[in-house]
């Protein structure tokens, strides 16, 4: 199977996008081909969250059949309404005994976008379970946008825009281990008022522009740069192996995937961040035994932050205009940095 470096390269997953550019918004679903085990990390101080409480180990539904992520702060929680009913579509379509009720768990993360430029002058009901919908119709394997895109269409950073990042690797015991992130934080993705970015350690080939760290840190570097005190921001995403997990262990691989945004972002988990990851296992291969477990969540921090940077390096400019540029407006095209 050729690797695109996306969370599709997991087999059974497959992603789609909606956006509205005059809103500057979107929402991104993704679907799995048969439910998947899923338990979730949100230590940001302000999460957008539906039917997150579900996910924790001592409750009793394991699967979940789709995930969303989106803009429009709570507003954009309504994107779970469209993404069911388009579950809900395909199941009526499917033959159940007489009597059978299936109800398509959805969860979902939001990202608070408003001030990005749009207006929510959209009468009394929002947007966002259209474009739930569209995002689930639109959901395919294979090769999907990054940056600009879904969830990432309003997306900013302190001092960048921010975006829809993917990344993906292999463990040397043969696991698929996959991140897709929403970049909205607080902080910032990349160093200082500079063009490298804080993932450089963990960056694969060229991906997120083959720049490397800067040969030292100095204390401007390190100054806090971070969006308006009355702003919230968020990284959202999930990160997902197609390793056999008991939700227990989802848990523990969303709580490695956190450590993948402190990497990514900094800083994270600020009492503005809405910071949420969920973990996913789609258990197409057998659970991992011994050192192989360490391996996945090894993994799951790193391309949590390659994601990070890859969603911010990918973004293009909004139409009209935007207070804050694109890292290839600030530094150049991707051929000249």
């Amino acid at each position: 199977m050729t690797s695109l470096n996306l969370l599709t390269d997991i087999p059974g997953i497959r992603v789609g996008h909606s956006q509205n550019l005059t809103l500057r918004t979107g929402v991104t679903a993704i679907l799995f081909d048969r439910p998947v085990i899923a338990s979730g990390s949100f230590p940001g101080g302000a999460p957008a969250l539906r039917e997150t409480a579900l996910l924790e180990p001592e409750n009793m539904v394991n699967h979940i059949h789709a995930l969303v992520l989106s803009g429009g702060s709570t507003y954009g929680l309504d994107a779970t309404t469209g993404v069911q009913a388009w579950l809900r579509e395909q199941f009526d379509n499917a033959p159940l005994p007489p009597g059978t009720i299936r109800v398509p768990i959805v969860v979902q993360a939001s990202l608070y976008d408003l001030p990005a430029g749009g207006q929510t002058t959209w009468g009394r009901y929002s947007p966002y379970a259209e474009m739930g919908h569209q995002a689930a119709t639109s959901a395919r394997s294979g090769a999907f946008t990054l940056g600009t895109a879904g969830a990432g269409t309003g997306a900013t950073t302190a001092t960048l825009r921010g975006g829809l990042g993917s990344a993906s690797t292999i463990t040397p015991a043969g696991h698929r281990v996959a991140a897709l992130v929403a970049v909205n934080a607080v902080g910032t993705a990349t160093i200082g008022d500079g063009l490298h970015f804080w993932s450089a350690p963990f960056e694969q080939g060229n991906e997120f522009g083959g720049l490397g760290m800067p040969a030292h840190l100095s204390a401007e570097d390190l100054r806090l740069r971070s969006k308006w005190a009355s702003v919230t921001g968020t990284t959202i995403g999930l990160i997902a192996t197609d390793a056999t997990l008991t939700k227990t262990q989802a848990k523990r691989l969303a709580i490695l995937a956190q450590d993948g945004v402190a990497r990514g972002v900094f800083p994270a988990h600020l009492p503005l961040d809405g910071d949420a990851m969920i973990g996913v296992s789609t258990c197409k291969k057998p659970a991992p035994m011994g050192q192989e477990w360490t391996e996945i969540l090894h993994a799951a921090t790193q391309v949590t932050a390659r994601a990070i940077a890859r969603g911010v390096y990918e973004a293009s400019p909004l139409p009209g205009g935007a207070a804050l540029p694109t890292w290839h407006e600030r530094f150049g095209s991707k051929d000249t940095p």
